[in-house]
């Protein structure tokens, strides 16, 4: 009898090796963010500058992310992992050592390189080792990712802030953690693919939920909802820093002890929203977690520096729980091209991203910070189109 991968338990062991894979990518990736005001002070760039840069790793995040989904899509390679890996440490040490703004721009391309093949890929492994369980298995992928996320920003305030660019150094010690965390998840996708040439696992080809027609439908209204989250979410990841640094005179480092708080929150509503979404249907998990974050950031720009950082933690926790959802609601859409999927949504996120950050560094230096806050709180509003979802939990 043919061995069949549908009727299996969870791979727990690759999932979490997968989820501290993803826990040291972004916590290298997040470095970048948090270098932002230590780069202003180097080099004297403006808001705009700021936003380019952004632009221009979001744009290498996300522009390859379906590139590198279709391609592994029909050639599977066991070693994607280390090789995003690499790509990130490059850039990490080259982005220690530049002179200029050029060279920054080469250094958060490579970074954003590592970025495109990493989230993709490790999103299909996972969808793979969860053997039915998505929901479940997304969160923990994502969690590492999002703590990941959090904790940089944390260790620039500690270690390299008070010190200089330079200490970015230490951090490619986490590229060879990684590498040996990712070794147990080569030998297994290694033996699955093999698997699959031996044929001695069916892969049922599945059918679409949704005719192609409403498929396209729900694709654009999934597209609206990451560019409302996306919005929201840069201004807080690349701004928020410079706007408590403007608005209550905080340090650099405690700006940065603020933003670690922000992205820690956004980890927590990750954990919550992939399992919740298995149980009440991702749909509505959509809904609740876009639209119920417009309360915190329409009140955010006009309260103290307490409740600032109350409600930003409140704003990313909501805000966090959407993105797994809306992946694995776009995985069942078209639950044959998990990779296409998984880059696709991926980078698109990422692309809104950075088109915002740059968008947003642009209107800063013209209208001032606290004038754009008051704008982009409003956009959380859009999740109210999430109604129009299909229920697909149900079908």
């Amino acid at each position: 009898m043919e061995k069949s991968y549908t009727s299996a338990k969870p791979v727990i062991p690759i999932l979490i090796a997968l989820s501290l894979t993803h826990f040291i990518n972004d916590f290298l990736q997040s470095t970048l963010m948090a270098t932002f005001p230590i780069l202003r002070e180097d080099m004297s760039l403006t808001f705009a500058q700021i936003g380019t840069i952004s632009l221009v790793y979001q744009f290498a995040a996300s522009v390859f992310q379906p590139l590198v989904g279709v391609f592994f899509d029909k050639r599977p390679f066991p070693y994607s992992l280390p090789l995003a890996t690499t790509l990130t440490m490059l850039g990490i040490i080259c982005l220690s050592f530049v002179p200029s703004v050029g060279w920054v721009y080469i250094a958060v391309f490579i970074i954003g390189m590592g970025s495109s093949i990493i989230h993709p890929e490790s999103s299909r492994i996972t969808s793979l080792a969860s053997m039915g369980k998505r929901g479940l298995a997304q969160s923990i992928f994502q969690v590492g990712g999002n703590l990941g996320g959090s904790i940089g920003p944390l260790i620039v305030a500690l270690v390299v802030a008070p010190v200089g660019r330079g200490n970015l150094m230490w951090f490619v010690l986490f590229s060879i953690v990684s590498y040996c965390v990712t070794t147990p998840v080569v030998i297994w996708f290694k033996k699955y693919i093999h698997q699959l040439k031996s044929k001695s696992v069916t892969l049922e080809r599945k059918p679409l939920p949704l005719t192609l027609r409403k498929t396209v439908f729900v694709v654009g209204i999934l597209t609206l909802l990451i560019i409302s989250k996306y919005i929201y979410l840069e201004s807080l990841r690349s701004y928020y820093t410079f706007y408590l640094i403007e608005h209550f005179k905080v340090s650099i480092s405690a700006s940065q002890i603020c933003l670690f708080v922000f992205l820690f929150s956004t980890a927590a509503g990750t954990l919550c929203g992939g399992p919740i979404g298995d149980r009440i249907g991702r749909k509505y998990v959509i809904w609740l977690s876009i639209l119920g974050t417009a309360p915190f950031s329409l009140l955010l720009p006009h309260v103290d520096f307490v409740w600032t950082i109350v409600l930003s933690f409140c704003a990313g926790f909501m805000l966090s729980s959407a993105f797994p959802a809306i992946l694995l609601y776009a995985q069942e859409l078209l639950p044959n091209k998990l990779g296409l999927v998984s880059g696709v949504f991926f980078g698109f996120a990422f692309g809104i991203g950075g088109i915002a950050s740059a968008i947003l560094g642009y209107y800063i230096d013209m209208y001032g910070i606290e004038t754009i806050y008051n704008i982009v709180a409003w956009t959380p509003l859009m999740g109210i189109i999430a109604v129009l979802l299909p229920n697909l939990k149900y079908r």
